[in-house]
């Protein structure tokens, strides 16, 4: 409470061991530090972390976690189905041998990660999604450093025949190239087909 004391009887304004029994009551209870860890952790997103984020990213409709593509490996032909023609075995002098099944393909992203994308959805949620607009998108996403992913020029090539690519000018690793094709952050317009180029 703010003057607590103001509060007090006036019989009682003089004795030390109430006041000092309502003094500590006050500091215990005191809301105000409470309220500036909310708006530090939670309400401010340039400032939120863990829950904080996973609400925010609840409020502009995107995940923390992201699906990444399984990585194929050397195998052998009986081993060869068409479903994972793309991402299970290969033949020799082609991938690296297989390590154990992968537990899962689900990617966590970072706080700082997980910030620049919150950024990201929230403008892609209010912007016309035009290529002018997507290029914005991509360079807020990818052209600068959060400190952990690779980055650099990104931007939206135009293929004519109801095709684009998204284009990126550096090697992204795969929690990258998860946000561009699974996330739903990045925009596709109905009928076009967009591809991932690097």
């Amino acid at each position: 409470m703010i003057q607590w004391d103001r509060t007090l009887l006036s019989q009682y304004c003089d004795s030390p061991t109430i006041k000092s029994m309502l003094q500590s009551f006050n500091d215990a209870v005191d809301p105000s530090a409470d309220l500036a860890a909310f708006y530090y952790n939670i309400w401010n997103v340039a400032t939120a972390i863990g829950n904080g984020l996973d609400i925010w990213g609840q409020i502009v409709g995107v995940s923390r976690y992201l699906q990444i593509a399984a990585t194929p490996y050397l195998g052998f032909e009986e081993a060869y189905t068409v479903p994972t023609a793309a991402t299970g075995p290969q033949p020799f002098n082609q991938d690296p041998f297989y390590n154990g099944a992968v537990a899962t393909s689900t990617f966590a992203l970072s706080d700082a990660q997980y910030r620049q994308l919150i950024m990201v959805k929230a403008a892609a949620n209010i912007s016309n999604l035009s290529i002018p607009s997507i290029n914005a998108l991509l360079r807020a996403e990818f052209g600068t450093n959060n400190g952990t992913d690779p980055y650099g020029p990104a931007y939206v090539q135009d293929l004519g025949n109801m095709q684009f690519n998204y284009h990126l000018a550096f090697v992204p690793n795969a929690a990258q190239i998860a946000i561009i094709n699974n996330s739903g952050v990045f925009p596709r317009p109905a009928g076009v087909q967009a591809n991932l180029t690097y």
